[in-house]
């Protein structure tokens, strides 16, 4: 998946350490690195902490656990839509490069 994903921005993803590291960690100095991206592709916040939250990602993505979840009870209730993962994202990215979110 994270392949799928680097690819749609055109980059390379990064070798799985081993280990998970935390995003809040990675990001803790990214700031000012986000600002002059902001800049140069003229997007719409030029502070990070305004369009992410590291630790919610973290708590989501960085569980210790393998989580298994079942949707038929959902489907049982009619919820029939489905859309593979990779294209959710895929459309979210979308949205968000159209919104001037993302570049």
């Amino acid at each position: 998946m994270w392949a799928r994903l680097a690819d749609w921005f055109g980059l390379q993803p990064a070798p799985y350490p081993g280990e998970g590291i935390a995003l809040e960690r990675q990001l803790a100095d990214a700031g000012p690195i986000w600002a002059e991206i902001a800049r140069r592709y003229r997007l719409a916040e030029t502070d990070l902490s305004v369009i992410t939250s590291a630790w919610h990602t973290d708590a989501d993505l960085g569980r210790p656990i393998e989580v298994v979840t079942d949707m038929s009870k959902s489907r049982k209730l009619g919820f029939l839509d489905y859309q593979a993962t990779d294209d959710s994202f895929f459309d979210l990215f979308s949205r968000l490069r159209e919104a001037r979110i993302i570049p």
